[in-house]
């Protein structure tokens, strides 16, 4: 099958999903992680109707955005300092990172003369694998990074356990409770703002859906049997 294929029958199973839980199906962005495929293949995906890509190498995302500068790129990966100006000259949205980079991240961004947006990755699960502030650290992590004014955090993001979907399902409800929780908090124009839920790849995104998510992930369900694999 054609990522087309692929992108059209999952966003119409979007709408059935969404139809299931009351949702609108325009309240959930598709994010085609596209870390295994080259620009060539983007262009396709562009083609199909995705406009929003996810990366998670720094070079690999800065060669893609000069060949296709007009999309939208979130950096999904893990954030190493020496790689933060780089991350911030290309992507719209940046997750999985300590609260040690917020400075780097805001000095970044106001180099560039911009408002990065992040996402705080949770450890909703607990799994000791698993990277992201715990959800206890979270508060303090947001009201540390509302001190740079180059930063905006407008949401969460989470991984669940694999395997079991019940348990996934049960990750995602606890990131949404918890976004809630912290949003009550905020002054109302911050809380405007802090509205995004990142969870949900290609074999639990149905159940991060239905549990609130505004953003999901997905990978090897558009891609696969369409390009050839290019990085690890």
């Amino acid at each position: 099958m054609s990522f087309a294929q692929h992108y059209q029958e999952t966003l119409e199973e979007l709408a059935r999903v969404c139809a299931s839980c009351g949702r609108d199906p325009r309240e959930v962005k598709v994010i085609a992680v596209s870390k295994t495929v080259d620009a060539p293949a983007i262009s396709a995906a562009i083609a199909a109707g995705a406009h929003d890509f996810g990366e998670n190498r720094p070079d690999v995302l800065a060669a893609k955005v000069a060949q296709l500068p007009e999309q939208t790129w979130h950096f999904i990966g893990t954030v190493q300092s020496r790689k933060i100006p780089e991350i911030v000259a290309c992507a719209s949205l940046c997750t999985r990172f300590a609260r040690e980079h917020f400075a780097k991240f805001d000095q970044a961004a106001e180099r560039l003369g911009k408002v990065q947006d992040i996402l705080l990755e949770v450890n909703v699960s607990g799994e000791e694998s698993k990277s992201g502030f715990t959800p206890d650290e979270a508060i303090h992590a947001l009201q540390l990074a509302e001190t740079f004014p180059h930063i905006a955090v407008r949401g969460l993001m989470t991984m669940a356990p694999q395997g079991n979907l019940d348990v996934a399902r049960e990750c995602f409800e606890g990131l949404a409770a918890l976004r809630d929780a912290l949003r009550s908090q905020l002054p109302s124009e911050q809380g405007a703002r802090f509205n995004e839920l990142s969870m949900g790849m290609s074999e639990d995104w149905r159940e991060a859906v239905c549990a609130g998510a505004t953003m999901v992930r997905i990978g090897r369900a558009l891609f696969s049997d369409s390009f050839e694999s290019v990085q690890a």
